[in-house]
Order: structure tokens, then C-alpha cells, then sequence
């Protein structure tokens, strides 16, 4: 393991900010025991800024942050009032000086890009509309530690093709697994898209709007809710959209014989996963909750210039 110093931050708004190379680094770097990693936030401070509530990233970066030595500082949103109270460049700006790195949770991607072109240390997008690429790490995280090597590897996705599946759809592309998402023709991936996520190194990448077919054969199956925060209001419409994308018992017949069942959590049990799917045998979502701790950890490492 060793340490590196560049002269610009490196930052991680996208699972795409990282190469095959990196991803593959902050995989390791997670894996390690916590004293092989020093301690890279010695007595600095980690900003971390929730515009939306959560249970998972807050818990696991606060965490990651405290195991690498720094001190985490939750902030609420309306504390800073991006755009409001201040700008998104102020307040980076002036939580750049106090702080080694700065995390955001947001509604709106552009702020974490706002905030990456004027920050002096590394930005981390703890979610954002378009992206949420610290689930990304832990799910490619938590795959291989149940499945083994991941080339060549079938994950499919059922569900809308939202922020969290495109994160996982980059990170399992920049693994060399094969893509497939189950999606309703109305919250599918654009055709662009599909090519974009393909140049990444994926093995292959399909779209299909019948999910047993998404499933077909897969080694990994995934899914999320159906109505994320700030959609309330389609919540009825999502419904009848989604219907027939329950992942159930049968739905799982159709992936591989030793298929395992992925959610990144919160799940609605009965809407987009049957409870005996999420709670039986093949389910990983635990371990992969938990794995949320360990990908940030390697990825603040990595981001402070350890390396394995």
C-alpha cells in the first residue's frame, strides 16, 4: 500500500469519474483491514451535506470518515441553503477551508458539479438525480464477494432506470459484466445511453420491456423502488406502470439456478420485491447495506492518495 500526492483533487460525482484501474483500487482499498489503510484524514475534517434524509449514507460515511482518522461534520441542507442563503460556490469555497474533503446529497446534479469546478479538495456526490455512485461501489463490492470475478458476470436490473441503476450500470460495466435491464418502455434507458454504458468495457448490454426475459440466465439480479423521494406524486401513475415488475419467487426462477437477489433499501415488500424474495436464502441486501461503510471507507482512502 502506498500513498500519492496530485496536484488537483480528485473527485467522484459519477462512478464514471473512476477508470477500470481505479474502480478496481477502491475496490481493494475497501477490503482492507482498517489499520492497513493509516489514517490519510488525521485530524481534518470531512463536510458532509444532506439536502435529502438518509439512513445508510449518512451512518456509513460518518463512519468511513472516523475510521480514517477525520472528523465528520453533518449539515443539514437548509443550513446552508445552496442558492439561497449562499451560493453553491460560496459555500464550497469556504467549507474547502475547513474541511479535507466535501460530501452533498442532493436534488440536483449540477450542484456537485458546481461544486467539483471551484472546490480545492475532493467533492463525493452522496446521491444526486442523476447519480449515486457510492451504491454503485458497494454493489459492484458486494457481487464480487458472492459471486467471485466479475467479467463475464450476467447483472440485470428490473425496475425504472433511475439514478441508482445507472450508477450500478456503469460500475458493472467498468467490471466487464454483461448488462441487462428490465425497464418500462416510459422509464427505460435512452438508446444513447446503452451505447455510452457499453463503451465503459461492458461484455454486452441489453434492454428488454419484459423482465423475465431482463432475467433470464442472470447471476445478479437487481432492483429499487418504484417511486424514489421527490416523486410523490407519480406515485399512482409508477404503480400501474410497474406492475408485472415484481421481483418474486417466479420472476427469480428465470435468473440463474444460483441467481442472487440485490436492493439498494429502502423496499417496499409486495411492491417491487416479494418479501420472500428479499428475506429468503439468495437475498445479499444486507451484506450489501453494510458494504456501503467499507466502499466509502476505500473510496475516501483513495481519494487522499492511498493506493493498494
Amino acid at each position: 500500500m502506498s500513498a500519492t500526492n496530485s496536484g488537483s483533487p480528485r473527485h467522484l460525482l459519477d462512478v464514471t469519474d473512476l477508470d477500470a484501474a481505479d474502480l478496481q483500487a477502491v475496490l481493494a482499498l475497501a477490503q482492507l483491514p482498517v489499520p492497513e489503510l493509516g489514517r490519510p484524514l488525521a485530524g481534518r475534517g470531512a463536510a458532509l451535506i444532506f439536502e435529502k434524509p438518509s439512513n445508510r449514507t449518512r451512518q456509513s460515511m460518518e463512519i468511513a470518515v472516523f475510521e480514517l482518522g477525520g472528523h465528520p461534520v453533518y449539515t443539514r441542507g437548509e443550513e446552508v441553503g445552496f442558492d439561497n442563503r449562499e451560493t453553491v460556490e460560496d459555500v464550497t469555497r469556504i467549507m474547502a477551508g475547513y474541511h479535507a474533503v466535501l460530501a452533498a446529497r442532493v436534488f440536483r446534479h449540477e450542484v456537485v458539479e458546481r461544486m467539483a469546478a471551484v472546490s480545492p479538495v475532493p467533492v463525493v456526490n452522496m446521491l444526486s438525480d442523476r447519480s449515486h455512485p457510492l451504491q454503485g461501489l458497494a454493489d459492484v463490492l458486494t457481487m464480487a464477494q458472492a459471486l467471485g470475478p466479475l467479467e463475464g458476470r450476467t447483472v440485470a436490473w428490473v425496475g425504472d432506470y433511475n439514478n441508482v441503476a445507472r450508477s450500478l450500470a456503469e460500475a458493472a460495466a467498468l467490471s466487464g459484466m454483461h448488462i441487462r435491464l428490465g425497464c418500462p418502455p416510459d422509464y427505460a434507458a435512452p438508446a444513447a445511453e446503452l451505447e455510452r454504458i457499453a463503451a465503459l468495457g461492458a461484455a454486452g448490454v441489453e434492454q428488454h420491456p419484459d423482465p423475465a426475459t431482463a432475467v433470464k440466465g442472470a447471476d445478479a439480479v437487481h432492483t429499487d423502488v418504484w417511486t424514489s423521494m421527490g416523486q410523490e406524486d407519480e406515485d399512482a401513475r409508477r404503480r400501474v406502470a410497474f406492475a408485472g415488475f415484481t421481483v418474486d419467487e417466479a420472476l427469480m426462477a428465470e435468473a440463474g439456478p444460483d441467481a442472487l437477489f440485490f436492493h439498494c433499501l429502502p423496499a417496499h415488500r409486495g411492491l417491487e420485491v416479494a418479501a420472500e424474495v428479499i428475506d429468503g436464502p439468495r437475498s445479499w441486501v444486507f451484506p450489501q447495506g453494510h458494504n456501503r461503510l467499507h466502499a466509502a471507507r476505500g473510496l475516501l482512502a483513495f481519494l487522499a492518495g492511498v493506493r493498494p
